[in-house]
């Protein structure tokens, strides 16, 4: 049985059986989960989808379809100006998000390149700020009696260690690299929706609205899902996916454990079991 498994696995990353795009349609790529680094929203991956659905002749517009409440500013703004740059260079394929869930932090960073923004009523749109998590532990270790034993070679190489009281240079330090991501953010939405976007303080304050509320505001343009807006707005009504597929090896890793996933994807490399150091 293990035999045929490696097998159907090697089979599955040696063969792609799906088929090419034929005919007019509308090109779709897929944004699910947290946005990070070889996550569920890779800005690699993202981009090479979005690549070749604008490559792609046939495909008369790119729908990008939006469930991810954010994460890494870095990887959005990879996507982001991949998305600005595909653009440019084919003005006639029109970019269109499609928020289901959620578009919110990061993920509306990117939605923000788009021409224009669908929602459903009940999307969650918006919460453009930037946070950082951290905690304290200086009263619960007096309280215990544990002393702290750092050595540093620079003077702020301990910043925002959760064992030391918390040092007003660096508190300010800290917020000034917020509000400059902060403000990155805000340029990038601005930059997408022009004078779209309603002077509402509170739009740019880090609060998040529904689909219906977004679109009074100027974070989205319309009501639409997936099927209704290749049908009525890019006007084809064919949907072929671009988005990054998992293979089977990779499927079966995620079903049965990272563990067992390796073990198998490290046996079916040349070599065999041990070829690639594992750290």
């Amino acid at each position: 049985m293990s035999v045929l498994l490696i097998a159907a696995l090697w089979l599955g990353l040696a063969w792609d059986d799906s088929p090419g795009p034929i005919g007019r349609h509308t090109a779709l790529v897929s944004m699910t989960g947290v946005i990070e680094a070889d996550g569920d929203v890779d800005a690699l991956q993202v981009s090479e989808a979005l690549r070749a659905a604008f490559e792609a002749p046939d495909a008369v517009g790119v729908l990008l379809r939006m469930n991810s409440p954010g994460g890494s500013p870095v990887q959005s703004g990879i996507i982001y100006d991949e998305i600005r740059r595909l653009k440019a260079i084919y003005p006639d394929k029109p970019l269109v998000a499609v928020v289901e869930d959620v578009a919110a932090s990061g993920g509306y960073y990117v939605a923000a390149a788009a021409d224009t923004i669908y929602v459903n009523q009940a999307s969650i749109v918006g919460s453009i700020g930037v946070r950082l998590d951290g905690f304290g532990l200086t009263e619960a270790m007096k309280k215990l009696g544990i002393e702290r034993r750092l050595l540093t070679a620079g003077t702020n190489k301990a910043m925002l260690d959760p064992f030391l009281p918390q040092d007003p240079k660096h508190q300010l330090a800290t917020q000034q690299m917020l509000d400059d991501v902060h403000q990155q953010f805000i340029s990038a939405v601005q930059a997408g929706r022009k004078d779209r976007l309603k002077s509402d303080p509170d739009v740019l304050s880090g609060m998040v609205y529904t689909g219906t509320r977004g679109i009074e505001l100027g974070l989205a343009d319309g009501l639409g899902s997936v099927a209704s807006v290749a049908r009525d707005v890019i006007k084809a009504e064919e949907i072929i996916d671009y988005s990054h597929q998992l293979s089977v090896a990779e499927r079966v890793a995620k079903r049965f454990g990272a563990a067992t996933g390796e073990t198998l994807l490290r046996a079916m490399r040349p070599g065999g079991v041990g070829s690639t150091p594992i750290w």
